[in-house]
Formats: C-alpha cells, structure tokens, sequence
C-alpha cells in the first residue's frame, strides 16, 4: 500500500517537472504572445472563407470571422495599437497600486509588519489563512493580483517556507477560486444581468435575484480553502523542496525581532492606517454618500468605492509607509519616497513589455470572433451528445474552462455562453441559476493555468523575485494541482449541492 502510494507521488512529480521543463523552454512570455498574434491573423484569414452557418448571439447576425490580415483590419490593428495598450485595465491597476506598495516596501513598513506577524501567526495557519485573504479579495476587484500573491510569497519566506509555495497558494485563492466568495461583490449582479437577460430569449417575463448564486458561492469559499490547504501542503511545497532560491536575494523579509526604532515606527505607521480606514468608514457609512452606487449600495455594479479600490490601495500602503519612514528613521526626505515609487517602476519594466503584446493579441482576437466561434462550437457538440441533466452540468463546466484558457474577461465570455446555454438548459428543465452556478465554477478554476491571463505573467514576475529562472513552465506546473483539483472537487461539489436541494442563493432554484 505505502509502495503504491509512493509511485504515485513519484509519478506526479515526474508528470509536474515535464510540464515545467517544456513550459520553461516556450518563447519568452512577450515573444509567446507576437507569435500567437500572428497565429490569430493566419487562422482568421484562412477561417474567414467558411460559411460557418451559426448565429451571433450578440447580434443574431450570421457569425462571420473577421479576416484580421485585410487592409481594413491592419488599419484598425496599428491605428488603435497605442490606446489598446494605454487602455489595457490590468496596466493602470498594478502601476497606480505598485506605487503605494513601492513606498511601503522602500521604507520598510511591509518587511517590519511581516515579520511582527510572524511573531504571533502559527506557522501552519498560514496556508488557509494566505487562501481565505485571497478569496476575500475577490471583493476588491483586482486588488488581490498586486497584493496579495506578493505577499503571500514574503510571508512564507519570512516563515522559513518556500516563497513559491506562497504566491501558489495566494494565487489560488485569488484567481483559482474566484467564484467563491461569501461576500457579495460587483461580479454578482454583472454576471446575473447577464443570465436574466439570456434567459429572456426564453420566457419574457423571467426574473432573477442578484445573489442568486450567494449561498453556493458562500459555502465553497470553505470548500477551496480546505482544498487549497491540502494541496499546498501536501504536493506543492514538498515538490518546491528540491527548488534552490537564488542566493542575492534583497529587500526580503527575516524572521530577525524588530528594534525600538522598527516597533516605533510600526506602532505609527499602523495607526495611520486605521485612522485612514476609519475616515474612509465614516465617509461611506451615510446613506448619501458619494461613495454609495444609484441603488445606494457601497459594493454595487458602478458604485464609485468599487471604482476607487486601486486609488484607495494606493493610499492606504502610502500612509503608513511615509509615516514609518519617518518615525523609524529609514526617511529623510522627500526624495526617499520618489525614489519607493521609481524603484517600484523599475520592477514593472519587464512587465510593461508583455502586457503590450498581449494587449494587441487580446485585440486582435476579439475583433476577429474566433472565440465566439469556439464557444458555439463548443456548445453545439455539448447539446448533440444529449446527456443526461448532471453530466450536461459537468459538461458547461468542462467547456468553460477550456474556453477560459483562451478568453480570460468573466463577463466578456459569460456574455458569449449565456445567451447558447442559457435558454438550451431551460429547454431541459435546468434553472438559469444552475447554469450560472456552472460557469462561474469552470470560469475560476484554469485561470491559474492560462498564460493568456492577464495577470499571469505579473505572477511570473513575482517568482522570478526569488528564482530568477522561473518561467511560464515553473508557474504552470505549480499551479495545474490546483486546477485539476479544484474542477474536479469543486464540480463533485456542485452535484451533491444539486442533490441535497440545499438553495443556491437568493429567490434561487435548480429547475425551469
């Protein structure tokens, strides 16, 4: 029994240092991306010949492939090259947050906090505690891709674990479990509008509750913190024992105590940051404040707080990292601080450069439609195989995931999917709740495995802070544990969710 068990581990190393060693020999990120440009403007060319006789479900026009090698195209491509990249979302949320996080980095706020932390955190809390502040995140937009991974590396570097270990289990939490959440956010009634507008196509008069999805997307949030627990602790990291850090490693985190100066100027630097949460409270709490959406809601779609959370990370983290600069005395003057926000900028320079090229691939990809014609395609084989209503369910989730690793936007591919699935499954009797509740279980677990993700070579980034050969390769065999462990549990979880009856959220139902 402990021999077969063995092999199996062996195998599965074996199965992951593959993965890592091909992923490690793809181009560079940048160069991987002009090459999969290109691959868009031949297939699009070659594609756009064929009456593919489906409908735009956007539109209800017959679906054509945009040629994105014709004159017209090429003209749109290099005219729009320059806003495609200065508009590109992810660029401005990690520069605006990076530069906060820089000045509490330079001045030593992060490290001193880190380490203080340490000081009173069990070290084998760290992993559930790193996943659950990971999927919390979810409600701040973004925020968890240039904060919290960052830091997950540090504080298990601070702890005497591997740093690795910690941006994987950060990650997970915060792009592999996406869709779990107990706290309500904007990606509720985005996606929400979505499925009630595609179950319309169906029956008129149909109506669907905001949080429709609340209590499925509550409970799981416990369900990938233990999941993601175990596969940290139990094949990730021992798997990264045998990766050697880098030895000139800089501006890392020790567990050595604080000084008097480092405890004063953490003491400051922590009240600043309260009194600046607390004045942020007290200007939200009225039920007129500007910072409250049209309904009223702090965390409703378009509401100006969910606008501000990148602004607001920036304060937050330039604050108190002024201040403990100044009262631990690593600060002097003005141009300490400028200098925290350049050397941020400097870090972000090999990102800057990928994020062009994927920004004009993401592009080119849109406007030529060959994801709306995989999505259909995809759906068209799903509904001729005729299964039976479960197996149709671990089907969505199936497909969505594999459409994930080509089209990253949540909404963007729901807006896609829905207006197929949603009224085919309601055909068959199976809510639009349901089928949301599939997609959004498919549409978080292959983030973490997608070069095409925006943010995916951000967390390359991070890694390379403390393995400087670390590459696509590294991060992909990292975080694929985690993938095909959460689809395969999470979609287990679903079917038995389903089958207790327990409601998927508010006003919610399984059938039509």
């Amino acid at each position: 029994m402990n021999t077969h068990t063995t092999s199996d581990a062996g195998f599965t190393r074996r199965a992951l240092a593959g993965v890592e060693r091909i992923g490690n020999k793809l181009p560079d990120p940048a160069v991987l991306f002009i090459a999969l440009l290109v691959a868009v403007w031949v297939l699009s060319w070659l594609l756009s010949y064929v009456d593919w006789g489906v409908s735009d479900p956007r539109t209800g026009e017959p679906l054509v492939v945009v040629n994105q090698l014709s004159g017209e195209s090429m003209v749109l491509f290099f005219s729009s090259m320059v806003k495609t990249f200065a508009h590109f979302h992810p660029i401005g949320v990690v520069l605006v947050a990076m530069l906060g996080i820089g000045v509490a980095d330079h001045t030593g706020f992060i490290n001193s906090a880190l380490r203080a932390m340490m000081g009173v955190t069990a070290r084998w809390l760290l992993t559930p505690m790193l996943i659950l502040v990971g999927i919390v995140s979810h409600t701040a937009a973004d925020a968890g891709y240039v904060l919290v991974i960052p830091l997950g590396g540090a504080i298990f570097y601070a702890a005497g674990r591997h740093p690795l270990a910690g941006i994987a289990a950060a990650f997970a939490g915060v792009s592999g479990g996406f869709s779990a959440n107990f706290i309500p956010s904007a990606i509720d009634p985005m996606l929400q509008g979505i499925s009630q507008s595609s179950a319309q196509i169906l029956d008129p008069g149909i109506t669907l509750n905001p949080l429709n999805n609340y209590f499925f997307t509550a409970y799981s949030s416990f369900l990938i913190v233990a999941v993601g627990w175990w596969v940290t602790d139990k094949l990730v990291e021992p798997r990264l024992q045998g990766t050697i850090i880098d030895d000139d490693l800089e501006d890392l985190p020790s567990m050595q105590p604080l000084d008097d100066n480092e405890r004063r100027g953490l003491r400051a630097a922590l009240w600043s940051m309260a009194l600046a949460v607390t004045l942020l409270v007290a200007s939200a709490w009225p039920v007129n404040s500007p910072w409250r959406g049209q309904t009223g809601g702090l965390t409703e779609l378009g509401a100006p707080l969910m606008g501000s959370i990148v602004p607001l990370i920036f304060i937050l983290f330039l604050v108190p990292g002024v201040v403990y600069g100044y009262r631990a005395g690593t600060v002097t003057s003005a141009r300490d601080i400028i200098a925290g926000m350049t050397k941020a900028m400097e870090s972000m320079a090999y990102y800057l450069v990928i994020m062009f090229f994927i920004a004009q691939f993401i592009f080119a990809f849109a406007q030529s439609n060959l994801g709306i014609l995989l999505a259909i395609e995809g759906a068209a084989v799903l509904q001729a195989a005729g299964l039976p209503s479960a197996m149709t369910i671990v089907g969505i989730i199936l497909l969505t995931g594999l459409l994930n690793l080509f089209i990253g936007s949540a909404s963007a591919k729901w807006a896609l999917l829905a207006p197929i699935f949603v009224p085919l499954l309601m055909k068959l009797g199976i809510s639009p709740d349901l089928t949301q509740a599939a997609y959004r279980v498919g549409d978080s677990t292959t983030n973490i495995i997608t070069p095409l993700m925006p943010y995916f070579p951000l967390v390359v980034v991070y890694c390379q802070r403390y393995i400087k050969s670390a590459g696509i390769g590294t991060l992909t065999a990292m975080m694929l544990p985690y993938s095909i462990t959460f689809i395969s549990v999470w979609s287990l979880f679903l079917l038995a969710y389903w089958a207790l009856g327990i409601p998927l959220g508010l006003q919610a139902s399984y059938s039509y």
